[in-house]
């Protein structure tokens, strides 16, 4: 590993359309093929480690550790995006420790993050899992004096105040109303308590869909048609674990949501844009990439989690190792050396 720019961090496997690098993100940043990606990636998603009153095993900084460490950051991964690129990072929440308080170190790292690097932030939105275990435990099951923590903030930035993005790709189905709104074609128009004047015709269109909020249930993101079907979560997470157990690796402990991934993929990337997560973990993100014809890179510290997330991808889709010469032929970041 090194952290000369022109040098290179180690591959763990590649596809046509994308690579897994292992290495600290930080060297990654000043090595190829990082280093020659500036102003090119249309998409920085990823899920820094969240910043926990305990240390993990997959390598998650503390207090203004982790502020810092964050926010040093910032202006190397904008440098990375091209002009209407964006950045969508998600953060859960934290608490502070033996206290059943939380900690507002997640929204003022953000914050910092965002002013280190001059971004705008174009929304917020919230990700809801219903489905998550209690927690934290000692203060939800064991004292029962607060509630279930269910929700990660995702927060979508971009240097420019007017990135690539769509919310026609994302639609969720009409409801029920909507549905006999548009076969009955009337509805009562004209002027609501808000304020807001409804058009006699303003809701006759079928456009597909329902523009999507931005409080996002992971139920919900299972309804998009098209590409979120083939996304679902349980197909793409279950075979990753069966490959991990069988070739004995650890599971990382804190995967992303294949389905969340594909909607921010879906809502600010088209076709061969590049995809770039630099705490790829079990490389959800990469792999959806893959799946939505986009190139990517993905960057994981722990050798054990980049190897594991081979299990994401169909054998037939790894590239075998080959000379300098026959890979510039099957990989697109090959072609970044000429």
């Amino acid at each position: 590993m090194t952290s000369h720019a022109t040098g290179k961090i180690p591959t763990c496997y590649q596809t046509a359309l994308g690579a897994m690098l292992i290495g600290q993100v930080e060297h990654a940043l000043e090595a190829a093929p990082l280093a020659q990606l500036k102003g090119k990636v249309n998409l920085i998603f990823t899920s820094p480690p969240f910043p926990l009153v305990h240390k993990k095993r997959y390598g998650n900084k503390t207090g203004e550790e982790y502020l810092e460490w964050i926010r040093d950051l910032a202006p190397k991964f904008t440098s990375l995006l091209a002009p209407d690129g964006s950045i969508v990072l998600e953060v859960g929440n934290a608490w502070e420790q033996g206290a059943p308080v939380m900690s507002t170190l997640p929204l003022r790292s953000l914050l910092a993050f965002q002013a280190a690097a001059n971004l705008h932030l174009c929304q917020q939105v919230i990700c809801h899992n219903p489905a998550r275990l209690p927690s934290p435990a000692q203060w939800v099951t064991i004292e029962r004096i607060r509630l279930k923590d269910s929700y990660t903030h995702l927060w979508w930035m971009s240097p420019t105040p007017r990135p690539k993005a769509d919310n026609r790709k994302v639609l969720t189905p009409y409801g029920n109303d909507m549905k006999r709104l548009l076969k009955k074609k009337t509805y009562n128009s004209g002027r609501r308590p808000s304020g807001h004047v409804i058009s006699e015709e303003g809701f006759l269109k079928n456009h597909g869909g329902a523009i999507s909020a931005n409080a996002l249930d992971f139920e919900d993101l299972t309804k998009i048609p098209g590409n979120f079907i083939r996304c679902s979560n349980t197909k793409w997470d279950s075979k990753y674990v069966e490959y991990c157990r069988e070739h004995q690796l650890e599971p990382h402990p804190a995967r992303m949501r294949t389905d969340l991934a594909a909607f921010f993929i879906e809502f600010l990337t088209d076709p061969n844009d590049i995809i770039f997560d630099p705490f790829a973990g079990s490389n959800t993100t990469g792999a959806i990439a893959e799946e939505l014809g986009r190139r990517w890179l993905g960057v994981e510290a722990q050798s054990v989690y980049a190897e594991g997330s081979r299990g994401r991808f169909e054998p037939e889709k790894l590239l075998a190792p080959q000379s300098s010469r026959n890979r510039k032929k099957t990989n697109w970041l090959a072609q970044l050396d000429n």
